[in-house]
């Protein structure tokens, strides 16, 4: 759909990344739209697939889910069955909140996000408990710079 894409459909993207809980009227208005065709839009996206669900930041810290950690994992296995069994195992985990596979040194990446280091011990036990894993790496943030920042759009609008 990305070529099907205008400056009004961008506008309203970016709009809706800083602001999904806005109402219709401010959004129409922000992006020069009537309140029913803005709508028609918003729909057209979703439907499309380019918005996929509306979210909510959190702040961690007043959650006391305040530690971070990125965990690198290698592996041998590389093989289709292998990568779904993992891939659920490690779905099933929630304070994984982010899953990568990637590419270079390691094969995968999660983002885990937990109240303190015995969390994120229960967290790893329970990783490491039925899958077999090369190396488990983990890297503690220490703060947060910029995170959960949107999608930059300016690019595309153009």
């Amino acid at each position: 759909m990305t070529s099907k894409l205008d400056k009004i459909d961008f506008r309203i993207l970016e709009e809706m990344q800083r602001d999904s809980s806005q109402s219709q009227r401010s959004l129409a208005e922000k992006v020069g739209l009537s309140q029913n065709a803005c709508w028609r839009r918003i729909k057209a996206l979703e439907e499309a697939g380019v918005i996929r669900q509306h979210t909510v930041i959190l702040d961690r810290d007043r959650l006391g889910a305040g530690l971070v950690v990125f965990v690198m994992i290698r592996t041998r296995h590389h093989s289709a069955e292998w990568l779904k069994t993992f891939s659920n195992h490690v779905s099933g985990i929630p304070e994984v909140v982010d899953f990568y596979r990637i590419g270079g040194e390691y094969d995968y990446m999660l983002k885990v996000v937990t109240r303190d280091m015995n969390s994120f011990d229960t967290v790893y036990r329970r990783l490491i408990e039925s899958i077999e894993l090369d190396t488990v790496t983990s890297v503690f943030a220490m703060e947060a710079i910029e995170e959960q920042r949107p999608v930059s759009l300016g690019r595309q609008a153009d």
